[in-house]
């Protein structure tokens, strides 16, 4: 697809938007090795005002490079270890009675961040990990009577482990639609691999990062994200994509038996919303096509569930997301 003729945000003020972007992909890697894929989706959660869903081994650095982006960024940074014995309040905080003041005080808990950690959020029961609904969605946590507002940007990153399922409960869906990514972390490269030997084999490696942006700049790039042009086109295009996963015998999809619930209208409104932070972060004021290939994947795969008999085959919910983009003409 060409440039439309007219593009709602000039190339000045794209390039001014994204100038740190550079910069910050450099600082990251001062410590994060390779991964990519990891850090640009990050960005585009970042971007895009979305919360990011990390599945992966341990030690692929999942939780370094959440870390990382928070100190390279200046963000104010919090992370919760999640476990079988953790409450609600462990998370949003709680009332605190002071007998000589005869009151209650508020103690706000680790939520109250830009970029909140959830490690490993599926070690903990549904009623904690419930708790984070309210501060996904609307920004904002109820403490006893009174309702506080998040600071912004406000992010939350989770990381769960797919291979160590003793003592994990499945996160549930109405928490899981809340992400707008979900992305499949896999193992570095053999030159990655030797990188990483060479650079952390030892007792103190160096991990000292730099902050070189600011939040500031952050929601000035957000407000650009906004103004990313998506042709009429596109938007019909990426309508098609998720009703095709609700009923793929309309796009001469045989796959209707296989999927059990197809992706909600909040999909609809991801898949706009990164296509547009991937197309500022490719330099483009506009979404083209691939764009919305390019980051599909990561917004529907834990929104498209399989149903048994796609379990039984073996089937995926990445094997039926992929059916529905070949299915789908591309405008």
């Amino acid at each position: 697809m060409n440039q439309p003729a007219s593009s709602p945000v000039s190339e000045e003020k794209l390039t001014d938007a994204t100038r740190w972007l550079p910069g910050l992909r450099a600082e990251i890697a001062k410590v994060i090795v390779g991964q990519h894929y990891l850090v640009d989706r990050l960005l585009v959660g970042l971007l895009a005002n979305g919360h990011v869903l990390l599945e992966g081994v341990p030690g692929l650095a999942k939780t370094l490079s959440i870390r990382t982006l928070a100190a390279a960024t200046g963000a104010d940074f919090k992370r919760i270890q999640f476990t079988p014995d953790l409450l609600p309040t462990d998370i949003i905080g709680t009332l605190i009675y002071s007998p000589k003041e005869e009151r209650f005080h508020t103690r706000k808990g680790p939520v109250f961040a830009n970029l909140v950690l959830a490690d490993e959020i599926n070690r903990a029961p549904a009623k904690v990990q419930s708790a984070l609904l309210e501060a996904m969605q609307e920004r904002q946590v109820t403490i006893g009577d009174e309702t506080y507002p998040l600071p912004e940007p406000f992010l939350v990153l989770a990381t769960e482990n797919p291979i160590d399922q003793e003592g994990t409960y499945p996160l549930p869906e109405a928490q899981v639609d809340r992400f707008m990514l979900k992305l499949k972390v896999g193992y570095p490269t053999k030159a990655d691999e030797r990188e990483i030997l060479d650079r952390m084999a030892s007792t103190s490696p160096q991990l000292s990062v730099n902050a070189v942006t600011s939040l500031e700049a952050i929601q000035a790039a957000r407000q650009q994200v906004n103004a990313v042009y998506v042709d009429p086109k596109i938007r019909d295009y990426i309508v098609d994509l998720v009703l095709a996963t609700r009923e793929p015998a309309e796009f001469k999809l045989n796959i209707a038996q296989y999927i059990q619930f197809g992706a909600s209208p909040r999909a609809t409104i991801s898949l706009t919303l990164a296509a547009k932070a991937w197309a500022l972060m490719q330099g483009r004021a506009y979404v083209i096509p691939q764009d919305i290939k390019d980051i599909g994947m990561d917004v529907l795969r834990h929104r498209v569930i399989p149903s048994y008999e796609a379990e039984a085959e073996e089937m995926s919910s990445e094997t039926l997301v992929s059916a529905v983009f070949d299915a789908v003409p591309v405008p």
